[in-house]
């Protein structure tokens, strides 16, 4: 007995196991940022929206049932047709499978002019990826199918109508999606370098710089927007193709939304400047190009992101209201603004009320940017409460 309680004295004891401190158990800076932001259940559902929304924009071709320019005069200001799933036969029977009706036409005596109505003897059967004449996927894939559409070739497929020449508004809409969610991001990246360098500059090194940027910055904005907005989209040359306004729109839109974001950055780096983190890379020996890029601006990047996503929503509602008054984009360049043109005429959009329909998408965009920046902004600062 003695000798087995001697063994069992001396067995070595196991000891509790304990996880060793690691630094992947530090929540970065991102993650955290991620954490909140995903608390905002209204950001996090637009921010589903935009992607959506870009997703649409980068794929154009390949969603659009129809190219943006092909028009049929027998459709002109035709109805939305809705997308039916059953059909009972004459037997009682059912048929499975999405289709739209086909469409009839009469004449109205007192306005003497046609009137679309839906047949519903008529079918056209709906598919999925569907073959379609060739095209070109970002300019640069070959591919001869659609996303959906119509399995007989050439039959009527118009979901939100057609426009006075008989082209289709969804077709028209993807393919405008493109036009002005692009304009609205590259407006506001080039909005970000002008602000980030100027506004950086200025609060960095102060003095009689800075006050030369805060006095022209004062003078931009003191002047009215829209005014100064048409004045020099008016002075494009008018023989310039449709593809050189587009950049100079862009460019127009970057000039004069700079200014806010240039504040931003201007205040942020007064109050970093004699932070000791810069003091101690200055007294270090670091050159200031590496103290501002390097130490000042990854500090405050997600106020920048957040800023940048608030303003691409004001880039679009600037394009839109240009095109729409006919000085912006003009056809055959197909965005947002340039499509309600088509509803600037009282008569026909009573008559074809479904031309408002880029409008909706424009609020449904506006609104969803907005929400999203909201929320990356509460998000941005992930020691908050």
């Amino acid at each position: 007995m003695a000798t087995t309680d001697t063994q069992n004295l001396t067995k070595p004891v196991a000891q509790p196991k304990t996880s060793k401190p690691t630094l992947s158990g530090r929540e970065s800076q991102f993650a955290m940022t991620w954490r909140r932001f995903k608390q905002h259940q209204l950001a996090l559902v637009s921010l589903w929206i935009v992607v959506a929304f870009y997703l649409v924009a980068l794929l154009a071709e390949f969603f659009a049932p129809f190219d943006p320019g092909d028009y049929n005069p027998r459709y002109t200001y035709a109805p939305p047709q809705g997308i039916e799933f059953v059909f009972v036969e004459e037997d009682g029977s059912w048929t499975w499978g999405p289709y739209v009706n086909g469409y009839g036409t009469e004449i109205d005596p007192e306005a003497m002019r046609r009137i679309f109505t839906i047949d519903e003897e008529v079918r056209h059967p709906l598919g999925f990826f569907v073959e379609s004449e060739p095209y070109m996927l970002l300019g640069i894939i070959p591919m001869s199918h659609k996303l959906f559409g119509t399995i007989e070739p050439r039959a009527p497929l118009y979901v939100i109508g057609a426009d006075r020449l008989g082209r289709d508004q969804l077709s028209r809409l993807i393919h405008g999606t493109r036009i002005s969610l692009s304009i609205g991001l590259v407006g506001v990246v080039l909005s970000l370098i002008f602000g980030v360098i100027i506004g950086g500059f200025s609060g960095y090194y102060g003095g009689w710089f800075d006050s030369a940027v805060q006095r022209t910055i004062e003078f931009i904005r003191s002047l009215p927007t829209i005014p100064l907005w048409l004045g020099l989209a008016a002075a494009l040359p008018q023989n310039w193709s449709a593809l050189q306004n587009y950049f100079a729109i862009t460019v127009i839109l970057s000039l004069l939304g700079w200014t806010e974001l240039a504040r931003v950055v201007r205040g942020r780096f007064l109050a970093l400047r004699t932070e000791d983190f810069v003091t101690a890379a200055q007294l270090d020996g670091a050159s200031d190009y590496r103290v501002i890029v390097r130490h000042m601006v990854p500090s405050f990047m997600s106020h920048i992101i957040a800023a940048t996503t608030l303003a691409i929503p004001g880039m679009i509602l600037a394009e839109t209201a240009l095109s729409f008054l006919g000085l912006g984009l003009q056809a055959p360049i197909v965005s947002w603004g340039t499509l309600l043109q088509e509803a600037q005429n009282i008569r026909t959009l009573a008559s074809a009320p479904w031309l408002l329909a880029p409008g909706v998408v424009v609020v449904v965009a506006i609104l969803a940017m907005n929400f999203l920046g909201d929320g990356l902004r509460d998000a941005a600062d992930p020691y908050g409460k």
